[in-house]
């Protein structure tokens, strides 16, 4: 790969919401930009749940990091995993013996699940991060109801019929609402030798309140609706166990005596934790990571005493105006990812940074189900279907392509009129369905 003599080389590790927007925000300015991710498309994942239960193909929310780019310029796409750096080189260094050098860098490669030393439960519970992930959620959902048509045993059946959702924070609780809706409204008249509105869902938080990010009031709107979908609550419980055939839950915050769930679907959306790739970039600059794997960065997203590498988005400790590290969310990283691109540029033309990065913090929102949704923004509080109504054209605004927001608006449209999911499909299976 060559490079002008006289440009700037910005390699971007991630095509996620912070990369993409720091790579859009280098577009027309004197620099050459390398983007690397080990996939070939950005995803949208705040409505990755919608994949997982069958309400939009993973097309809908995902398009090629290429087709984004394609008319800047000053942008090259590479499809290869980092597996380390050279700092003393300035060098990248990727899976297949590349290597690509950079002037300035910038990180960020995302998260991942964390089940808090429990790794073992992942084949149990899946998270919800990639499509892989989604499309593997919707076959063990979809293969309960299959199952259960055929299943004589009522031990068996109840077990087959209990879905669990542990984590009661936007994506549990969405989760959660997305599958008692399908099992009450969409697959209402598709069996017939069970009614699938048995079906129990059972939302497991370990805290006192759902969505406790949220204000109390917005917590408690969200379960009352999560309740009237027909979802069972568990707050201040923990989960001990997860096998192939139950969960154990302990009520009480840990204390009171356990409780055993038998279920065949166990859905983890209980917590994440920083991209590995994190510690190997702390470990090449001689830094510790925090207990959720991310690195803590300047005021300015630099490392340590590398003003050339920024870290942002989920990898990043990077605390707020209260001290606390800034929130996983896809504005924080978009924001960052803005920020750092404008940083760059200002060191090239000799300008003085406009100062620390500062989070516009513009509200959080979370939808329970149809016209069911809670959200808080500049200290106003709203929820319902005034809420649902904003949650729905935010995240049209924030989806990448104009396709994609077309595809997206005509699916919702559809399955709100018709409460239809059209993308049931089990994939990855054996045509016969064992027992």
């Amino acid at each position: 790969m060559s490079y002008h003599p006289q440009q700037h080389r910005v390699v971007i590790i991630g095509g996620g919401f912070g990369g993409l927007m720091a790579a859009r925000s280098l577009n027309k300015t004197p620099t050459q930009v390398t983007l690397i991710d080990r996939r070939n498309f950005h995803l949208f994942q705040p409505l990755l749940y919608q994949v997982a239960t069958g309400g939009l193909s993973p097309a809908n929310i995902a398009a090629p990091l290429r087709a984004i780019l394609k008319r800047q310029r000053n942008t090259t796409v590479l499809m290869g995993e980092v597996t380390g750096f050279d700092l003393e080189r300035n060098e990248v260094l990727l899976a297949d013996g590349g290597r690509i050098p950079f002037d300035s860098l910038i990180v960020a490669a995302g998260s991942t699940h964390h089940y808090f030393g429990h790794d073992d439960w992942e084949k149990w519970a899946p998270g919800l991060k990639t499509i892989e992930d989604a499309t593997e959620i919707r076959r063990r959902v979809l293969l309960a109801f299959e199952k259960a048509e055929r299943e004589t045993d009522p031990r068996q059946l109840q077990r087959l019929l209990t879905f669990v959702v542990v984590g009661g924070g936007p994506t549990g609780v969405e989760m959660a609402g997305a599958i008692a809706e399908l099992a009450r409204h969409t697959l209402r008249a598709d069996f017939r030798n069970f009614n699938p509105a048995t079906a129990r869902v059972i939302l497991v938080e370990g805290q006192k309140r759902v969505l406790s990010a949220f204000h109390e009031s917005l917590s408690a709107k969200a379960k009352t609706a999560l309740e009237e979908l027909g979802v069972e609550v568990w707050l201040n419980c923990h989960v001990t166990a997860i096998e192939a055939d139950h969960v154990m839950v302990t009520p009480d915050g840990g204390h009171g005596p356990p409780k055993r769930i038998d279920t065949a679907t166990v859905v983890w959306a209980a917590g994440v934790k920083a991209s590995p790739l994190g510690k190997l970039l702390a470990d090449a600059v001689g830094l510790q990571t925090d207990r959720m794997g991310r690195i803590p960065v300047n005021a300015d997203c630099t490392i340590d005493n590398r003003p050339d590498i920024f870290v942002i988005g989920d990898l990043a400790n990077c605390p707020g105006p209260d001290g606390q590290p800034l929130p996983g969310l896809a504005p924080v990283a978009m924001q960052q990812g803005e920020y750092v691109a404008n940083l760059i540029v200002r060191r090239l033309r000799g300008e003085s940074p406009k100062g620390p990065f500062r989070y516009f913090d513009k509200g959080m929102m979370a939808t329970i189900g149809r016209a069911r949704a809670v959200g808080e923004s500049f200290g106003i509080r709203f929820s319902g279907y005034l809420a649902w109504l904003a949650w729905l054209f935010v995240h049209l605004l924030y989806i990448t392509r104009f396709e994609n927001r077309v595809l997206v608006l005509f699916q919702w449209f559809w399955n709100y009129v018709t409460r239809n999911r059209t993308a049931r499909l089990i994939t990855n299976d054996p045509c016969v369905v064992k027992a």
